[in-house]
């Protein structure tokens, strides 16, 4: 099985730069999108043999996430849990058989670190719900976290010590779930793999001298490491100011 995710930053804007071509030929079993920013009908994709899901943000051109699957899942939840007002769409869960998919679009803390302390307080949250899902089944977690968990995923990590995305605290919050029964899959399978980014300013040349940040996850429950065949990153692919991540895992092991 292979699950793609990825930041789109806006997906009117993404299809114009060649989004659907990407969709067809990484051809995913379940395809994962976050910053959609729109409201219900202000797109359709077709997308064949897929079953769409998609949790809008209440501000318009804000947020938002989705989930193409081709296998239609059990059920199917919006918010963090049992509580579901989250006004700006940013998690979705689909159960299957043999899992839970959470796509997630996490807050950003905010250049001045205004927002900080809300996002702090979303991370027990997710954490939280994370494991209540885990005591059932095991857990893919997955989309943009907006985090650089160590010096090695991002490419200026002295300079950044501090700022938004790269602070202790958001850190340690990531470092306390991998902690508590769960893995960084692309870590797991490469934990010395350097300048593997998924994010990059648009300031001029910065993507091309790959000046970036491994902000975008696929976080598994720790019994399914084993089944993981591989994860990376599609940094050729256009189209957002992040790339395509992905996983290959093999449920029969």
């Amino acid at each position: 099985m292979k699950i793609v995710s990825w930041n789109v930053n806006g997906i009117r804007a993404c299809v114009k730069k060649g989004f659907m071509d990407f969709f067809k030929d990484v051809d995913a079993d379940i395809f994962c999108i976050q910053e959609s920013k729109l409201q219900e009908g202000q797109i359709q994709l077709d997308l064949e043999n897929y079953h769409q899901y998609w949790n809008y943000a209440e501000r318009k051109g804000y947020s938002g996430t989705a989930v193409f699957t081709k296998q239609e899942p059990l059920s199917v939840s919006y918010g963090i849990g049992e509580d579901d007002d989250e006004p700006e769409g940013r998690c979705i869960t689909l159960e299957f058989e043999d899992f839970y998919l959470l796509n997630v679009y996490t807050p950003n803390s905010k250049r001045d670190l205004s927002r900080l302390e809300d996002r702090l307080h979303w991370e027990e949250r997710v954490r939280a719900y994370i494991k209540e899902l885990d005591e059932i089944k095991p857990v893919i977690y997955c989309g943009d976290l907006n985090v650089a968990h160590n010096e090695i995923d991002l490419r200026n990590p002295k300079s950044n010590h501090g700022n938004s995305g790269f602070t202790t605290e958001e850190r340690e919050k990531m470092s306390t779930l991998l902690n508590e029964g769960f893995v960084d899959s692309f870590r797991h399978l490469y934990p010395e793999k350097d300048q593997s980014y998924t994010w990059w300013s648009y300031m001029s040349k910065v993507r091309e001298r790959n000046i970036g940040w491994r902000i975008d996850y696929f976080i598994v429950s720790d019994r399914l490491k084993d089944s993981l065949k591989d994860a990376g990153m599609h940094t050729d692919v256009l189209g957002s100011d992040h790339c395509p991540v992905y996983i290959e895992i093999d449920f029969k092991k």
